[in-house]
């Protein structure tokens, strides 16, 4: 029987209040499991991203917790990637200089990150563009940049906010079957933050369903772990009820009827 998998990080009885009195988070629970895909879920306003911000260390929690299992106090931050929901690029430097910028933020001199930045293009299929300037690119490709750029770090953890929600279809699609590859090259932990049951449904290992603001988990549902991710699977029955099980429960938590 195969061991779970060992716990990354895990919120405890978590909570935000920003300085307008709005809370964002209250007791707000869960774990990050090493090396699964696991999707945040829920309403808009619901503090999905407040909870990416909180586990990459960029805001604080109100009260609870958020701990790197087994690990002693160490700021983990140089282990964690970080996509946000825009690109985000310096539109007056190259998809280069993009890419380096978390590299030389850490010290790394252009010429020592070339290397890492090359590969982590190559990762994302731009390596031709290294020279282009973020004018001359699609907002797909804008967003593979964004995607190079974190993994220029080689992160442990990769968390992602909603990166594909402003793309076309197609590109969208492409760029999920992307992402997956990605990860299985890598090996990293991905949280991935989505207003789309069929996008959670398809890429995730597990997802978790969040009740509107204030925010808390109120349904865990697990991917379908063992079948392969392709166009086939987009029209399966397995994907149809899962994301008929997800949409249940985005339901019940809008009426109230979550447990």
């Amino acid at each position: 029987m195969q061991e779970p998998p060992a716990t990354l990080l895990r919120l405890q009885g978590v909570s935000k209040v920003f300085a307008n009195g709005v809370t964002a988070l209250r007791d707000l629970g869960f774990e990050i499991r090493t090396g699964e895909f696991l999707s945040l879920v829920g309403p808009s306003g619901c503090g999905k991203s407040t909870a990416l911000r909180l586990i990459a260390g960029i805001a604080k929690p109100t009260s609870g917790t958020v701990e790197w299992a087994g690990a002693e106090a160490t700021d983990h931050r140089s282990e964690i990637g970080f996509v946000f929901q825009e690109p985000t690029l310096m539109p007056w430097a190259n998809v280069a200089d993009n890419v380096w910028l978390p590299l030389r933020l850490r010290g790394v001199s252009r010429r020592d990150a070339m290397k890492r930045i090359h590969e982590s293009l190559a990762l994302v299929g731009l390596d031709d563009f290294a020279e282009a300037y973020p004018r001359e690119l699609s907002g797909g490709m804008k967003m593979r940049v964004s995607i190079a750029r974190a993994l220029s770090l080689r992160p442990r953890l990769l968390l992602m906010d909603e990166p594909f929600g402003a793309l076309d279809e197609i590109t969208r699609f492409r760029l999920n079957d992307d992402l997956l590859r990605l990860k299985r090259d890598l090996g990293c932990t991905v949280v991935f933050v989505t207003h789309s049951i069929y996008e959670s449904a398809y890429l995730s290992t597990r997802i978790l369903v969040m009740s509107p603001r204030p925010g808390r988990v109120i349904a865990e549902i697990p991917g379908a772990a063992s079948a392969p991710r392709d166009a086939d699977f987009r029209t399966s029955v397995g994907y149809a009820e899962l994301c008929g099980t997800v949409s249940k429960a985005l339901a019940a938590s809008a009426t109230g009827d979550a447990a």
